[in-house]
């Protein structure tokens, strides 16, 4: 392994660990700005794909939205594995264990907890990583309601 694999690496998983941060702060402009102009998201349940958003405005709307109902959110970002396909190009595998919190219409407190392994495909654009197609495989959940 070269230097210049090992600073990729290591800014492939700060890129990883960045989206989860921005999600917990619920900064999605600093989020969408870690995919490509044209970067798409496959949210994956069941095994299947339940719907895609493509581009960054379509991203910015969605997660925007989707974390509203929410009180607090927290992702712990786990293992990640990098394989390079060119300089410029790469894929890789990455797990989260996510967090969701809110307050149920009875003003119950409704903790949601999952496993989400994200398949990525990362491009070098302009000497920077992104993320160019994110599939975010939501393997398990629980709910917990007090």
């Amino acid at each position: 392994m070269n230097t210049q694999e090992i600073s990729d690496r290591i800014e492939l998983k700060e890129l990883v660990d960045l989206f989860s941060n921005y999600s917990d702060t619920k900064e999605n402009d600093k989020q969408i700005a870690l995919f490509t102009e044209d970067g798409v998201v496959n949210i994956i349940n069941d095994g299947k794909v339940s719907f895609t958003l493509n581009g960054r405005k379509e991203i910015f709307n969605a997660f925007s939205s989707s974390m509203d109902e929410y009180s607090s959110v927290f992702h712990m970002s786990g293992q990640q594995t990098v394989e390079f396909v060119d300089d410029t190009h790469a894929t890789g595998v990455a797990y989260n264990y996510v967090v969701l919190v809110k307050t149920d219409e009875n003003n119950k407190v409704v903790t949601t907890n999952e496993g989400v392994r994200y398949q990525d495909k990362y491009e070098k654009v302009a000497g920077k990583w992104l993320i160019a197609e994110r599939n975010s495989n939501f393997i398990w959940h629980t709910e917990d309601i007090k």
